[in-house]
């Protein structure tokens, strides 16, 4: 089916094919860098994707995925302002991060500052070999404030982070992939292709199960062990009592499904 445009803002464009959305960052020009306006345009794509969406795909239009935040905005700020934007931000990405459709993103060109909090906040992350990532903060006076010092610092530790924003350390695809910033590194122009081939697994599990990945998982993960495990027995249950789970388990023992193989 050929891919529709549904919506399009000044900075956000949405099209869908089938299951699956496919959301472009559209400031090709500033590098895709975040103002406040094209972050709120981004959580307005994202909640107003309809049911039939099962996954979408981020990525950036031009040679970059995003470059940070959009600096200009912090000239003439106030401090109250500036902690208004990050909670904008903040609510924006919880969005992302804890909402009804995985999320699928490829990342080509500048991965940078607040790029780089976006991109922790998705789920499945895949860096073409042109991919760079940054936190460049130390270098301009400021501190990481769309949630990278929390989400970041998770997937690779609060040592790796001090470093990469107090020395400017920029991180290529290949180390990114080492460290755990990236689940994927492929050629350049390869990216979109990954991502489809992968939206199409994620939106072929069922919903209720996604959900709980997608929002069980991190509670689990924050919680002591024996919350967790109580959690994660719970989300079990509900979920294995779906009709559509208990058919896709006879099917396996039935030998109607694939076996899980080496790839």
């Amino acid at each position: 089916m050929t891919e529709v445009t549904v919506g399009t803002m000044p900075l956000v464009e949405v099209s869908i094919d089938e299951a699956i959305a496919t959301i472009t960052l559209n400031r090709p020009d500033k590098r895709n860098a975040l103002s406040m306006t094209m972050v709120t345009e981004l959580q307005a794509a994202f909640s107003g994707l309809p049911a039939s969406v099962k996954a979408v795909i981020l990525t950036g239009a031009g040679e970059h995925f995003c470059a940070g935040l959009d600096l200009s905005e912090l000239k003439e700020s106030s401090s109250a302002e500036n902690i208004e934007g990050s909670m904008l931000w903040y609510e924006a990405f919880r969005q992302i991060q804890f909402g009804r459709a995985p999320v699928i993103t490829v990342l080509h060109g500048a991965v940078v500052g607040g790029g780089l909090e976006l991109a922790s906040a998705l789920h499945v992350r895949i860096a073409e070999e042109t991919a760079y990532f940054g936190l460049p903060e130390g270098q301009r006076g400021i501190f990481l404030g769309g949630g990278g010092s929390v989400r970041i610092t998770k997937l690779i530790g609060f040592s790796r982070v001090a470093e990469m924003m107090l020395t400017g350390h920029v991180v290529d695809a290949k180390e990114a992939h080492q460290i755990g910033l990236a689940h994927y590194v492929v050629k350049p122009g390869e990216g979109m292709k990954k991502a489809r081939e992968l939206a199409e697994k994620v939106a072929s599990n069922l919903p209720l199960s996604n959900f709980a990945i997608l929002n069980a998982l991190p509670l689990i993960a924050e919680q002591p062990m024996t919350h967790g495990l109580f959690t994660e027995s719970l989300m079990a249950a509900i979920t294995q009592d779906a009709p559509e789970a208990k058919e896709r388990v006879n099917a396996f023992l039935q030998k109607r499904a694939n076996k899980v193989v080496l790839e």
